[in-house]
């Protein structure tokens, strides 16, 4: 299956959109070969609208690689809307099991589609920000960005 991809700029560094043919299947910081594709510009039209305060929900095909618990954390995290969070346990609690905060922590950072699968939406029980894939500064940003654009 051959893999495209399209670097863009953002506020949080460069972001590497990767696509199949038929799907969106990650965004990373590390640069992947390939060419661009329609897919991979679609997503980098959204994001560039997200960054600029214009665009609350991404409609792109995605296609995140994950187990079965994995995805239905990735789906759990796409009720979570713009400019609000919830907190891991929250999160274990809408999968059946409120024990499983820390599991679903370690979803959260195995997405592979942060921003397009809102990982960053999610804090600690205590309101701190916790961890993110893309680094702890950038989720930070990415709270006080959708918090300032969510009126």
């Amino acid at each position: 299956m051959p893999n495209y991809s399209q670097v863009i700029d953002s506020p949080i560094g460069q972001l590497t959109i990767v696509a199949s043919n038929s799907a969106i299947t990650a965004v990373q910081t590390t640069r992947a070969s390939g060419r661009p594709n329609a897919l991979t510009a679609l997503a980098a039209q959204q994001l560039t609208a997200y960054f600029a305060g214009q665009l609350r929900h991404f409609e792109l095909p995605l296609a995140a690689a994950g187990s079965a618990f994995q995805q239905r954390c990735w789906a759990q995290l796409q009720t979570i809307g713009y400019g609000q969070t919830r907190s891991y346990s929250w999160l274990a609690e809408q999968l059946g099991n409120r024990a499983a905060a820390r599991a679903v922590g370690t979803a959260n950072a195995a997405n592979p589609l942060p921003l397009l699968i809102p990982c960053h939406r999610v804090i600690t029980a205590a309101g701190a920000a916790g961890g993110y894939n893309l680094g702890a500064a950038n989720k930070a940003w990415l709270l006080a960005h959708e918090a300032a654009n969510n009126c």
